[in-house]
Protein backbone atom coordinates (compact mmCIF):
# COMPACT_ATOMS: atom_id res chain seq x y z
CA UNK A 1 0.00 0.00 0.00
CA UNK A 2 1.49 3.19 -1.32
CA UNK A 3 2.33 6.17 1.26
CA UNK A 4 -0.43 8.73 1.69
CA UNK A 5 -0.11 12.17 -0.47
CA UNK A 6 1.50 14.68 2.38
CA UNK A 7 -0.44 17.70 2.96
CA UNK A 8 1.34 20.90 1.35
CA UNK A 9 -0.11 24.47 2.79
CA UNK A 10 0.21 27.40 1.17
CA UNK A 11 -0.32 31.01 1.51
CA UNK A 12 -3.74 31.86 -0.51
CA UNK A 13 -3.16 34.52 -3.12
CA UNK A 14 -5.49 37.40 -5.21
CA UNK A 15 -6.14 34.61 -7.79
CA UNK A 16 -7.61 31.63 -4.96
CA UNK A 17 -10.64 34.21 -4.10
CA UNK A 18 -12.78 31.93 -6.07
CA UNK A 19 -11.09 28.55 -4.90
CA UNK A 20 -11.58 29.82 -1.17
CA UNK A 21 -15.30 30.97 -1.36
CA UNK A 22 -16.65 27.73 -3.48
CA UNK A 23 -14.27 25.82 -0.29
CA UNK A 24 -15.15 27.90 2.29
CA UNK A 25 -19.55 27.98 1.34
CA UNK A 26 -18.86 24.00 1.03
CA UNK A 27 -17.32 23.33 4.50
CA UNK A 28 -19.46 25.94 6.21
CA UNK A 29 -22.73 24.13 4.55
CA UNK A 30 -21.58 20.67 5.33
CA UNK A 31 -20.34 21.93 8.85
CA UNK A 32 -23.78 23.73 10.04
CA UNK A 33 -26.47 23.08 7.62
CA UNK A 34 -28.52 19.94 9.80
CA UNK A 35 -28.66 21.77 12.46
CA UNK A 36 -29.79 25.43 11.19
CA UNK A 37 -32.51 26.68 8.86
CA UNK A 38 -31.78 26.73 5.30
CA UNK A 39 -32.27 30.54 5.09
CA UNK A 40 -29.84 31.54 7.90
CA UNK A 41 -27.34 29.39 5.76
CA UNK A 42 -27.90 30.76 2.54
CA UNK A 43 -27.77 34.59 4.23
CA UNK A 44 -24.61 33.66 6.15
CA UNK A 45 -22.98 32.59 2.43
CA UNK A 46 -24.21 35.08 0.31
CA UNK A 47 -22.65 37.37 3.01
CA UNK A 48 -19.47 36.12 3.98
CA UNK A 49 -18.59 33.96 0.77
CA UNK A 50 -18.91 35.64 -2.14
CA UNK A 51 -15.76 35.71 -4.05
CA UNK A 52 -15.70 39.77 -3.95
CA UNK A 53 -16.04 39.58 0.00
CA UNK A 54 -13.26 36.79 -0.18
CA UNK A 55 -11.11 38.64 -2.90
CA UNK A 56 -11.43 42.03 -0.46
CA UNK A 57 -10.50 39.96 2.58
CA UNK A 58 -7.09 38.66 0.96
CA UNK A 59 -6.29 42.15 0.19
CA UNK A 60 -6.24 43.18 3.96
CA UNK A 61 -3.22 42.88 4.91
CA UNK A 62 -4.29 42.22 8.66
CA UNK A 63 -5.89 38.57 7.07
CA UNK A 64 -3.82 35.68 5.66
CA UNK A 65 -5.57 32.39 4.66
CA UNK A 66 -3.44 29.33 4.18
CA UNK A 67 -4.93 26.42 1.63
CA UNK A 68 -4.16 22.69 2.53
CA UNK A 69 -3.62 20.98 -0.35
CA UNK A 70 -2.89 16.81 -1.33
CA UNK A 71 -1.99 16.11 -4.87
CA UNK A 72 -3.15 19.49 -5.65
CA UNK A 73 -6.65 19.25 -4.59
CA UNK A 74 -8.13 21.98 -1.84
CA UNK A 75 -8.64 19.62 1.38
CA UNK A 76 -9.15 22.50 3.71
CA UNK A 77 -8.10 26.07 4.61
CA UNK A 78 -7.86 28.53 7.55
CA UNK A 79 -8.36 32.19 7.99
CA UNK A 80 -6.34 34.15 10.47
CA UNK A 81 -6.83 37.73 11.61
CA UNK A 82 -3.94 39.91 13.27
CA UNK A 83 -4.99 42.45 15.69
CA UNK A 84 -8.25 41.41 16.04
CA UNK A 85 -9.47 41.08 19.66
CA UNK A 86 -12.83 40.50 22.14
CA UNK A 87 -12.74 41.58 25.69
CA UNK A 88 -12.72 38.31 27.04
CA UNK A 89 -9.12 37.56 24.74
CA UNK A 90 -5.98 38.69 27.06
CA UNK A 91 -3.22 39.31 24.71
CA UNK A 92 -0.91 41.82 23.60
CA UNK A 93 -0.80 41.00 20.55
CA UNK A 94 -3.21 38.47 19.66
CA UNK A 95 -4.33 36.45 16.63
CA UNK A 96 -7.39 35.44 15.23
CA UNK A 97 -8.17 31.81 14.08
CA UNK A 98 -11.44 33.48 12.20
CA UNK A 99 -11.94 30.43 10.29
CA UNK A 100 -10.31 26.52 9.84
CA UNK A 101 -12.32 23.79 8.11
CA UNK A 102 -11.27 20.61 6.23
CA UNK A 103 -13.36 19.36 3.26
CA UNK A 104 -15.34 16.23 4.32
CA UNK A 105 -13.80 13.75 2.31
CA UNK A 106 -10.69 14.50 4.88
CA UNK A 107 -11.77 14.81 7.88
CA UNK A 108 -10.17 12.65 10.61
CA UNK A 109 -7.01 11.79 7.79
CA UNK A 110 -4.63 14.28 9.32
CA UNK A 111 -5.58 17.37 7.29
CA UNK A 112 -7.32 19.66 10.52
CA UNK A 113 -3.82 18.63 12.32
CA UNK A 114 -1.85 20.08 9.48
CA UNK A 115 -3.63 23.26 9.53
CA UNK A 116 -3.43 23.86 13.29
CA UNK A 117 0.10 23.30 13.24
CA UNK A 118 0.74 25.86 11.09
CA UNK A 119 -1.70 28.10 12.57
CA UNK A 120 0.37 27.99 15.60
CA UNK A 121 3.59 28.23 13.44
CA UNK A 122 2.54 31.36 11.69
CA UNK A 123 1.36 33.19 15.02
CA UNK A 124 4.64 32.10 16.39
CA UNK A 125 6.31 33.89 13.83
CA UNK A 126 5.08 36.86 13.89
CA UNK A 127 5.74 37.86 17.33
CA UNK A 128 1.94 37.21 18.73
CA UNK A 129 1.38 36.53 22.12
CA UNK A 130 -2.16 34.49 21.98
CA UNK A 131 -3.82 32.46 19.42
CA UNK A 132 -7.97 33.13 20.00
CA UNK A 133 -11.03 32.15 17.90
CA UNK A 134 -14.74 31.31 18.18
CA UNK A 135 -16.84 28.13 17.90
CA UNK A 136 -20.33 27.39 18.34
CA UNK A 137 -21.56 26.09 21.62
CA UNK A 138 -22.70 23.17 20.20
CA UNK A 139 -20.17 22.33 17.76
CA UNK A 140 -18.46 19.67 19.97
CA UNK A 141 -16.15 17.88 17.48
CA UNK A 142 -14.71 21.19 16.81
CA UNK A 143 -14.42 22.13 20.87
CA UNK A 144 -12.80 18.58 21.02
CA UNK A 145 -10.33 19.52 18.64
CA UNK A 146 -9.36 22.56 20.13
CA UNK A 147 -9.28 21.45 23.40
CA UNK A 148 -6.58 18.68 22.24
CA UNK A 149 -4.68 21.52 20.71
CA UNK A 150 -4.14 23.36 24.21
CA UNK A 151 -7.35 25.70 24.36
CA UNK A 152 -8.99 27.01 26.89
CA UNK A 153 -12.36 28.28 27.04
CA UNK A 154 -12.07 32.50 28.32
CA UNK A 155 -15.39 33.65 27.32
CA UNK A 156 -18.46 34.03 25.15
CA UNK A 157 -19.87 35.92 22.37
CA UNK A 158 -23.17 36.06 20.14
CA UNK A 159 -22.61 34.90 16.51
CA UNK A 160 -25.40 35.79 14.22
CA UNK A 161 -25.82 32.97 11.41
CA UNK A 162 -28.41 35.13 8.98
CA UNK A 163 -31.40 35.83 11.40
CA UNK A 164 -30.21 33.49 14.28
CA UNK A 165 -28.27 35.05 17.53
CA UNK A 166 -26.53 31.89 18.34
CA UNK A 167 -23.52 31.64 21.50
CA UNK A 168 -19.91 31.14 20.11
CA UNK A 169 -17.16 30.05 22.89
CA UNK A 170 -14.17 32.21 22.64
CA UNK A 171 -11.03 29.89 23.25
CA UNK A 172 -7.59 31.20 23.46
CA UNK A 173 -3.83 29.20 23.72
CA UNK A 174 -0.66 31.11 24.58
CA UNK A 175 1.96 30.67 21.93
Amino acid sequence: MADPEPVQIRHAGPADAELLASLGAKTFEDTFAADNSPADIAAHLSTYFAPATIADELRDPSNRYLIAEIADSAAGYAKLRWGASDQSIQANRPVELSRIYVAADWIGRGVGAAIMQRCIDETQASDADVLWLGVWERNERAIKFYEKWGFTKVGEHVFVLGADPQTDWLMSRPV
